[in-house]
């Protein structure tokens, strides 16, 4: 049986937390999303810079300094967040908070893993916050659609990838009978890796087939692909048409229990764990 998380006692200071750092409506809270937007802009930049060899060599203490700077300033802000929600288990494990913690644990982890703070990189997800602190709510509706339709046409694609799975390896093993080892073909993986480039049309060139059934495989393969390609999207498209006859209209607000978002415009409790909004 599922523990339920019960909700903190409210307290002004915390209430007031919320306001500033969940919400935009009031002049601090926008000024704070304006200050994050900028310091995660800020944070990107500097480990694109850090990847630059002649760029490290020459500022690579200034770089790696700025590096755990903001990583300590979002190390706060995640711990600030968690504090000024009534229930921040919850918080923690959703969409945001999950982009949160993971937009720390590059740093962390490259004391361990050199390398790994280039996946700092990944915090530039946390700009879908933008949406929210420009109000604009038609692009949060959108984003609603979106996500919908891919999450009812989930099952669908899962088949269609299965399908095309079973395809590239009947293909590739085809390929590997057909042209063999002296002409480049030399297993059923690679045979099958040639299959995928073909099916999809990207066509890198660096296998092709030699002889004429082999080129006759690879013409049937390539006019396949076009179909195949056109397949997903008309999955998704059919899905997106009927999530935005149902959706209405998405609010900024967030929960101040779980400080999730998404709302409808009028609603009074959250969907997700029930409180008052």
């Amino acid at each position: 049986m599922a523990l339920h998380e019960p909700d903190r006692p409210e307290r002004p200071w915390r209430i007031r937390l919320h306001e500033i750092i969940f919400e935009a409506d009031t002049p601090a809270g926008k000024a704070f999303d304006i200050v994050l937007i900028g310091s995660i802009l800020l944070s990107v930049a500097t480990v694109m810079l850090e990847s630059i060899r002649s760029v490290r060599i020459h500022y690579g203490q200034v770089l790696n300094g700025v590096e755990w700077f903001f990583t300590g300033l979002f190390t706060i802000e995640y711990l600030l967040r968690l504090v000024s929600v009534r229930r921040p288990l919850r918080y923690a494990r959703s969409f945001f908070g999950v982009v949160d913690i993971l937009a720390l644990l590059p740093t962390y982890l490259s004391l361990i893993i050199p390398g790994t703070q280039y996946l700092f990189t990944i915090r530039i997800l946390r700009l879908l916050r933008v949406f929210r602190v420009l109000k604009l709510s038609e692009y949060l509706s959108e984003a609603t659609i979106l996500t919908s339709a891919l999450r009812a046409s989930q099952r669908k694609i899962s088949v269609f990838i299965l399908t095309v799975l079973t395809l590239v390896i009947i293909l590739g093993s085809l390929m590997y009978i057909i042209e063999g080892e002296e002409n480049g073909f030399d297993s059923i993986p690679t045979s099958i890796y040639w299959a995928i480039v073909t099916l999809t049309t990207v066509g890198y060139g660096d296998l092709s087939p030699q002889t004429p059934a082999g080129k006759v495989l690879a013409s049937l393969v390539m006019v396949m692909g076009y179909g195949i390609i056109a397949v997903p999207t008309g999955i998704v498209t059919v899905e997106i048409s009927q999530a935005a006859r149902k959706l209405n209209k998405v609010s900024s607000q967030a929960c101040p229990s779980c400080g999730l978002e998404g709302h409808d415009a009028d609603a009074v409790f959250c969907k997700y764990c029930g409180a008052q909004l």
